[in-house]
């Protein structure tokens, strides 16, 4: 079976199970609506891509009898008495950056092509931004 395409809303709409199965297996899978045209993805496999594809860059020092974590370029820091509260608090920095930026940044000319990381955030579950965050996502 080749790419799954549906030309139109209506279309892909009385094919969605055959556009799903397309995403499950990894193959793709799109539907046009008007002049965009958008790509249906599991989930599950997105996630393991983007991380793979934004490799960690958050950077944790120890300082003051405690530990802080920043991402240079993102505006996302945090601190903790120990490393695993900082890295908890940076887990929920990333949440809050990423539901700021679906809010109001997303057309922010310094935030638009953060695009991928919040998508990385929002796909993913505590653990697993734990993991990205500290260099051991599988």
């Amino acid at each position: 079976m080749a790419a799954t395409h549906y030309d139109s809303y209506t279309e892909g709409r009385a094919h969605l199970r055959d556009l799903l199965d397309a995403a499950r297996r990894g193959r793709p899978a799109t539907i046009r609506r008007e002049a965009s045209r958008a790509a249906v993805v599991d989930a599950e496999r997105l996630r393991r891509f983007l991380a793979m594809l934004s490799p960690v860059r958050a950077q944790v020092v120890s300082e003051a009898g405690g530990w802080s974590v920043f991402i240079p370029g993102v505006p996302i820091a945090a601190d903790g008495a120990t490393f695993d509260e900082a890295i908890t608090d940076a887990v929920d920095a990333l949440r809050e950056y990423a539901a700021d930026w679906q809010d109001h940044l997303l057309d922010v000319p310094n935030h638009r092509d953060n695009w991928g990381l919040v998508q990385l955030i929002s796909l993913s579950d505590d653990d697993q931004l734990r993991n990205w965050l500290v260099g051991s996502e599988r």
